[in-house]
């Protein structure tokens, strides 16, 4: 335990610093599967590492602890006091900004479940008038796509079907889902927000490949993207899961050559690289279970 728990913090670092790199290089699908499950087991990880720390403090709270060293057991202190009372105000920090993720994410969805409630339930396409270009995807059951009326106004019909498809693919393969994970993991731990951006960005790509798939056309799909980057302005849309968010200029760019490899072995480094930290932090809470065995032997 005096080095495994640690562990866990450490590789947060790299799967911080190679997660976007992935997301440039990689196709986005391949991507974006592989780094939200990593960064969900890293949160994890860490989270219990940080209980693990802070039962430094309990000092000789447990029964078994103190039975002990009345008994003239000599238990070493797996880490200072002070890391533990560290952990435990970062355990503190973590469960509000977890929580406070959790609150938003309701509120979005009370919000969203709103603007769907006055339309039959086999309506796909919501029309809303308004002067904002906005076009955005609702997850649910069944998925909805809300387009503003200056939104479907500023595109060319060829440029609304690219929208349409960008949206379909955003709800036939449950991309809310992978961006929701990854949010509550970087709210539980802070190092993992470059891994969320990037998971963010690659759901917009991989999106935008599929729309350029769908109709048959990349330079279509960029244009559409382009001009509605365009008509959106200074706008921002309310969803993550929005047509014109999220580094439009790099999705554009993007467009203009040919869909990315699939790169299965750094896919699978990363991956490992997720899975890496909850070994780590069960092995250290075997190392903890075993002290706590020798001392009750």
């Amino acid at each position: 335990m005096r080095y495994d728990v640690y562990t866990p913090l450490v590789l947060s670092f790299l799967l911080a610093a190679v997660g976007p790199v992935l997301a440039r290089r990689s196709a986005p699908a391949l991507a974006a599967r592989v780094l939200a499950p990593a960064a969900v087991l890293t949160a994890a990880a860490t989270t219990w590492s940080l209980v693990l720390l802070g039962a430094a403090l309990l000092g000789d709270a447990p029964p078994v602890v103190r039975e002990a060293r009345e008994d003239g057991v000599r238990l070493s202190d797996p880490v200072p006091e002070f890391i533990g009372l560290a952990a435990c105000l970062a355990l503190a920090a973590v469960g509000w900004r977890v929580g406070r993720a959790v609150r938003a994410e309701r509120c979005t969805r009370r919000a969203l479940r709103r603007l769907c409630a006055a339309h039959p339930a086999g309506t796909e396409l919501i029309v809303a008038a308004s002067e904002v270009a906005e076009a955005f995807a609702i997850p649910g059951r069944p998925g909805r796509i809300l387009a503003t009326s200056a939104m479907l106004g500023a595109l060319e019909p060829a440029e609304r079907r690219v929208l349409l498809a960008h949206e379909r693919a955003h709800l036939a393969h449950r991309h809310g889902a992978l961006v929701t994970a990854a949010t509550l993991a970087a709210a539980a731990n802070p190092l993992l927000v470059p891994v969320r951006s990037a998971v963010v960005f690659l759901v917009e790509r991989w999106a935008d490949e599929q729309a350029a798939a769908d109709v048959g056309d990349r330079r279509t799909t960029a244009r559409a993207l382009a001009r509605a980057a365009l008509a959106a302005g200074r706008s921002r849309p309310g969803c993550a899961l929005a047509f014109t968010g999220h580094t439009v200029t790099r999705r554009i760019a993007a467009l203009q050559t040919g869909p990315p490899p699939r790169l299965w072995a750094a896919a699978a480094a990363v991956l490992a690289l997720g899975v890496l930290p909850p070994l780590l932090a069960a092995d250290a809470t075997t190392d903890l279970l075993a002290l706590l065995s020798t001392a009750l032997s």
